[in-house]
């Protein structure tokens, strides 16, 4: 067995189901545009984390603890 149960042949026979249904042209098409989507949102994704670790936070206004273990937030 294959892919979750479905086997090679199976894939072949709903490849072809696919390419009937839609045409080449339009599988070509729906291709570029879930590939565009897919680029988007890793860039979105990569972007935002960027933003998070450089952006520092307004309330980590700490002062040293003697003890490095502990951390006392300044009031």
């Amino acid at each position: 067995m294959g892919f979750g149960g479905i086997g090679p042949g199976s894939l072949i026979l709903i490849l072809v189901i696919v390419v009937l249904l839609f045409g080449t042209k339009k599988l070509k098409t729906l291709g570029t545009d879930l590939g565009s989507a897919i680029k988007g949102f890793k860039s979105s994704v990569s972007d935002e984390k960027t933003n998070i670790e450089s952006k520092p936070d307004a309330d980590a206004d700490f002062e040293k603890s003697e003890n490095p273990d502990k951390v006392n937030k300044k009031d």
